[in-house]
């Protein structure tokens, strides 16, 4: 039996300070999350009065009503499914696709590719070329307007490569060879199996662009039906702000307080119906997603 390990003072009181600043820690990353939730499940007048601190304060779901009623938010929901799902297969794939062509050795303008994809993190067109672009190509006020433009991710690119050349061995595509199995072969039955990490690090992060997406629907659409949810929530919540011009317009003051104090409550009841879905999904990537961001990063 082994005997008892005996630690000293001094550890005792590091193992006490690491505690502390973990526990600290914690409680300053739950803690805001736990007031948001909170906030959108209080009354609008306990939030502004600044009663709620911890726990939802007069229980209300009025948030989520004003919310939900607005029948644009289901389109925005469904269009931002659509973009999401689409933007991170197609993202995905081209990402991959780029990654694996960088990693081959034996590519000849491997090194002049990777340096001119290096370029575009730091240098670009701007808004108005693309929109030009876009528009000659009849792509406004579509899906690939928001979905095209990004396929491409350098910084997944340049990860994705290193995944690739540190982790698959290259005996693996001389089996492949000998086996009568080309490039497409190789990539299609042994690196794509192999690269299930960075594939989930690639996914979770277009997923997450294209989610929040917000800039880009903004200037590429202009048909209501098409927007996504970003921007149906964005219209709500300025649909809802007192304007102080109203005050001398016969408004009724009761109305107007009400309404300010509704869009307080919005911008709580927003925050958790935008994030829901990725807080949902997120655990079951997670171990991918931290697997693939280690030996991506680490051993390149």
């Amino acid at each position: 039996m082994a005997g008892h390990i005996k630690t000293s003072a001094g550890d005792k009181a590091y193992l006490g300070i690491i505690y502390l600043f973990l526990g600290l820690f914690t409680i300053c990353t739950i803690y805001p999350l736990v007031y948001v939730v909170s906030c959108s499940f209080s009354s609008p007048e306990a939030l502004v009065q600044g009663r709620v601190f911890f726990w939802p304060v007069e229980f209300g779901l009025q948030g989520y009503q004003a919310v939900f009623k607005n029948s644009q938010v289901w389109s925005g929901y469904l269009n931002t499914i659509l973009y999401t799902v689409v933007g991170t297969m197609v993202g995905t794939a081209v990402t991959m696709m780029a990654a694996y062509v960088l990693s081959r050795r034996e590519f000849p303008l491997r090194k002049g590719m990777t340096a001119l994809f290096m370029v575009t993190m730091f240098f670009g067109g701007g808004t108005i070329p693309m929109y030009l672009w876009l528009k000659r190509l009849h792509m406004l006020n579509t899906i690939w307007a928001l979905v095209l433009p990004g396929a491409c991710n350098v910084w997944m690119t340049i990860i994705g490569r290193t995944f690739l050349q540190s982790s698959v061995p290259e005996e693996l595509f001389d089996a492949t060879c000998l086996d009568g199995g080309d490039y497409l072969r190789y990539f299609t039955k042994v690196v794509l199996p192999l690269a299930k990490p960075i594939l989930a690090v690639m996914a979770l992060n277009f997923a997450l662009g294209h989610w929040n997406s917000y800039y880009s629907a903004l200037v590429y659409l202009n048909d209501a039906g098409k927007y996504p949810l970003q921007i149906v929530l964005r219209n709500i919540l300025i649909q809802n702000t007192v304007d102080m011009t109203d005050m001398g317009s016969g408004m009724d003051v009761n109305s107007m307080l009400h309404n300010q104090y509704l869009s307080e409550l919005l911008k709580y009841s927003l925050i958790i119906v935008s994030s829901l879905p990725l807080l949902v999904i997120y655990p079951f990537l997670q171990k991918y997603f931290i697997k693939g961001v280690m030996i991506g990063s680490v051993k390149g």
